[in-house]
């Protein structure tokens, strides 16, 4: 009796703070600014590039990430997990592993990410100096 007393408590407090006002449906498209190049500068071989690329949601409608790929296996990315709301700001993290990189090169890797927005693919560019 005691349980279900607090679970209809609990059910209820749920119900009462979801906000009709930031849901998401299927086909909202919005629009961001987003930095697309991160440049490293000159590096070591073997450090890792920790690049980070501000993102600002410009559009009327909640911004979701979905797929988010690095060119290579030694590009890796996150994504925010939670959408990013109407004029607010976010951020996309992404490393490169220069291990296997040659010294006295130049080096261009991508992170390529899908959004609702149009268009709905962006590439991200992180470029650095390898000696």
């Amino acid at each position: 009796m005691m349980l279900t007393k607090y679970l209809g408590l609990f059910l209820l407090a749920l119900l009462l703070s979801c906000k009709a006002g930031n849901k998401l449906e299927v086909g909202q498209k919005t629009s961001m600014k987003i930095d697309k190049l991160f440049d490293a500068g000159t590096r070591v071989k073997g450090e890792v590039i920790e690049a980070k690329f501000n993102i600002e949601n410009t559009g009327n409608y909640p911004l979701v990430f979905g797929e988010i790929k690095g060119s290579c296996s030694c590009t890796v990315a996150e994504k925010p997990e939670a959408p990013i709301l109407p004029g607010e700001k976010g951020l996309i993290s992404a490393t490169v592993d220069t291990e296997s990189f040659r010294m006295n090169s130049e080096v261009s890797k991508y992170v390529t990410l899908i959004a609702n927005t149009e268009p709905n693919r962006v590439t991200l560019r992180i470029t650095a100096k390898i000696k």
